[in-house]
């Protein structure tokens, strides 16, 4: 009987759903939701990114194209009007596809920013009508669609509306597929940020924020991109640069992405659009050292190889030598009045550098960047801070950043055990004798929310299980409509204990928002700024202002940043060819008249084993792509240090060498096919009865070769076999060990005992004779000479 009861609610709930998408009189619950076939099990399901869960079949795919308007304020158009497509993604066609607009309760909590997306849409429990899409779509085809709905109204279903606020929205979609019934066949969610209600009437008054307690703004403007320098090439000052692709050519061009993200602030900051430079003090740009070094390479022109598993094969021009310099110019005027900051180089894993304990890979991770920065920028950038690319400071990589000097690290709000309120925690060194390290905290809820922003939405590391889903399942324009969200709460949220009176927004460093999405975040920070809903809070006045003495806290990195960092064979292939690196650059010549200097020459192959430790596209999409990356960078600098040991060898003689004598010099020829001097010493296997000499640490010119004068002492006169191979001074191999054949020409040892055994058998003859004359006794050796 149960059963039967259910069927015929489904029967009667599905009829109403039906008469609702085309208007009926039966359709009139407009403020709840029907509780129709929008709650059939069919229905999608959002899910955390890579999840192995199965689902049921899906028919229909809903994208949202446009929000209008996409900040609602107080001169806002009254209606909200949404439009979008369904396209039929299924195997079958599907019926009476339909739509509608739901709204679920006002965002009340940071973390809601983000939760509210994935509740079940029965919390979206303000409805209005469905209306028809089309009556069918076959497999492929798809449909556009507009709905409109009143912020506000008594007539007619609305949205309600009535207080400033964020508002998570949902739009549904219904339909028959052939062979089922009708039922929820996929959904959009977004935020719509209402900064002020605009009057539902002719006469009636808007509803205007409250600017009575603005918030502290400040925004970190990210300039990244994933390594393209090929891997496994020295320094050099006459060769062109290799890139693995021209990628960054197109991005640096008119339209391109890095275009998009300078050109969105250059207007944003210039002084017609930024009147009391508001934006611009509130904002400051952070700048990956590794991209600046590409770019200025690329405009002294540069090669695009062909297959990036052979840097130094096959390659053609590069097209982006203009763009380079164009952009490069652009990005040096707007930091001569901006806040700059680097951020570690190539946004390396801190966690896989502070594993390996290398000082001099650190250095190059966290120091090195500002150099590089205020070098090619000609300008002083914001020093003692350190923001790691995953928003998570590992307690290794604490210690690393702590060995560093005094500084402040930006890390998500819940990285850190016990968080204390307010923007700054004191972390608590190992020892008491460990340097101050504090970290500044950031909301994980936008920082997650502007992650998502972009061609290739990514879910940092530090985002709460309960607050992961599939980005892809959502359009870019819904992903903006979250960012917008997230960045206009707290300002204007109206249980200020519950909003914070200062904001943080801390997109990822490499971040593929577009020219458009990045303007309509910088315009919506011009509004918050204009309206007096926030105030511009520099950066540098945030550093300036933490606590002398906060509470003592410890890091909390979650799980998910060990998945989503670089992998354990990664880090130690970088191991291994650390001290290769070291060996090397030791044993090469510092000349003073010299442009290509040690350091210049083997820097990039440490950076390189940076480069494959990079957090870029590692919590993305294109994680495979990084991964087969960051392989092919540490086998490319493998295989160029063993190339470079090898060039430095000792070249063979040929045939058998024969001494004069015992003792004579051997020589020998070295060679040195690097395009700067080393410094060698002689290492020699030998049989005992060959002893050489050690002539000590030998200078060998760049491309040149130079004869090695051996001593050498040989006794024996049989053919002996020496081994021969260069080292450096620590002892590492250089080039493959030649073997010579030696002699020599004297009797050697048994010549040596016969000249003996003479020697005493004529001093026993003599003596005998003498004997005999002194005692007066004839001799038979003089027996012949008495008879003459």
């Amino acid at each position: 009987m149960t059963a039967v009861l259910r069927c015929v609610g489904v029967c009667l709930l599905t009829a109403l759903t039906l008469l609702g998408s085309t208007g009926g009189a039966l359709a009139v619950p407009l403020t709840t939701a029907l509780p129709d076939a929008a709650a059939s099990p069919s229905g999608p399901a959002r899910t955390a990114p890579g999840t192995a869960e199965v689902r049921e079949p899906q028919f229909l795919r809903l994208d949202i194209e446009e929000v209008t308007p996409s900040t609602v304020t107080t001169t806002s158009p009254r209606t909200v009007t949404v439009t979008g497509s369904v396209e039929n993604i299924g195997d079958r066609r599907v019926e009476d596809v339909s739509v509608r607009l739901q709204r679920g309760p006002a965002v009340s909590t940071s973390e809601a920013l983000r939760t509210s997306l994935t509740l079940d849409q029965s919390r979206f429990d303000t409805v209005g009508l469905f209306e028809n899409v089309a009556t069918d779509l076959d497999r492929g085809e798809s449909a556009t669609f507009s709905l409109s709905m009143p912020l506000q109204s008594v007539a007619e279903p609305s949205l309600n509306i009535t207080d400033p606020g964020v508002y998570p929205l949902l739009v549904n979609v219904n339909g028959t597929p052939d062979y089922g019934g009708a039922a929820r066949l996929d959904d959009a969610r977004f935020l719509l940020p209402v900064l002020g209600v605009p009057g539902s009437g002719p006469d009636a008054p808007p509803v205007p924020p409250d600017t009575t307690s603005p918030v502290a703004l400040t925004m970190l403007w990210p300039l990244a991109d994933e390594p393209r320098l090929a891997a496994g090439l020295p320094g050099s000052v006459t060769e062109q640069v290799r890139l693995v692709d021209d990628d960054l050519s197109r991005s640096l061009d008119s339209g391109g992405r890095l275009d998009g993200l300078l050109g969105a602030l250059e207007y944003a900051t210039r002084d017609g659009t930024d009147r009391g430079r508001s934006v611009r003090d509130s904002t400051c740009i952070a700048v990956d050292p590794d991209l600046l070094i590409t770019v200025t390479n690329m405009t002294r022109g540069y090669l695009v190889v062909d297959d990036p598993t052979e840097p130094a094969g096959a390659a053609r021009p590069g097209a982006g030598e203009d763009a380079a310099s164009a952009w490069l110019d652009r990005l040096r005027a707007l930091a001569s009045t901006t806040c700059v900051t680097a951020v570690p180089f190539a946004q390396v894993d801190l966690g896989a550098v502070a594993s390996i304990g290398d000082p001099a890979l650190s250095a190059s991770a966290l120091t090195a960047p500002a150099d590089l920065v205020d070098r090619i920028l000609g300008i002083e950038s914001v020093r003692g801070f350190v923001w790691t690319d995953s928003g998570i400071l590992s307690p290794a990589a604490a210690e690393m950043v702590r060995a560093q000097g005094p500084a402040t690290a930006l890390v998500a709000h819940n990285t850190v055990d016990d968080p204390v309120s307010g923007e700054f925690a004191r972390l608590a060194p190992p020892e008491p004798t460990g340097g101050q390290l504090d970290a500044l905290l950031f909301d994980p809820a936008v920082g997650a929310a502007f992650a998502a922003v972009g061609a290739t939405p990514q879910t940092p590391s530090y985002t709460p299980q309960d607050a992961r889903y599939d980005l892809t399942e959502d359009s870019r324009t819904a992903r903006l409509q979250d960012a917008l969200g997230a960045m206009t709460w707290a300002a204007v949220e109206p249980d200020r204990d519950t909003a914070p009176d200062s904001l943080l927004v801390v997109p990822p460093q490499l971040w593929t928002a577009d020219a458009d999405e990045a303007e309509a975040l910088l315009a919506t920070t011009t509004t918050l700024l204009r309206s007096g809903l926030a105030t511009a809070r520099p950066f540098t006045e945030i550093l300036g202002r933490q606590p002398g003495s906060p509470r003592p806290t410890t890091l909390a990195a979650p799980q998910q940043a060990v998945a989503d960092g670089v992998p354990e064979h990664v880090r130690a292939a970088a191991a291994d060819q650390l001290p290769r690196i070291d060996s090397l650059t030791a044993a090469l010549v510092d000349e003073p008249q010299a442009v290509l200097t040690p350091a210049l020459f083997t820097s990039p192959l440490r950076e390189d084993l940076l480069r494959a430790m990079s957090l870029a596209h590692r919590r993305d999409g294109l994680r495979g792509e990084a991964e087969r990356a960051a392989n092919t960078r540490v086998d490319e600098v493998a295989t160029s240090l063993d190339d470079l040991f090898g060039a430095v060898t000792v070249v063979s003689p040929g045939g058998v060498y024969t001494l004069a004598s015992e003792q004579g010099p051997l020589p020998l020829v070295a060679r040195n096919d690097l395009p700067i001097g080393v410094r060698v010493r002689l290492h020699v296997q030998a049989p005992a009865e060959v002893i050489i000499d050690d002539i000590g640490p030998t200078q060998l010119p760049p491309r040149g070769s130079r004869t090695l004068t051996v001593p050498t002492e040989i006794a024996d006169s049989r053919k002996l076999v020496v081994q021969f191979s260069l080292a450096s001074e620590d002892g590492r191999q250089f080039g493959e060990p030649t073997s010579v054949t030696v002699r020599s020409n004297a009797y050697g040892q048994v010549l040596a005992i016969l000249t003996a055994g003479a020697g005493a058998l004529l001093l026993f003859l003599a003596g005998r004779r003498l004997w005999h004359r002194f005692r007066g006794q004839p001799d038979r050796a003089d027996e012949g000479y008495e008879r003459s």
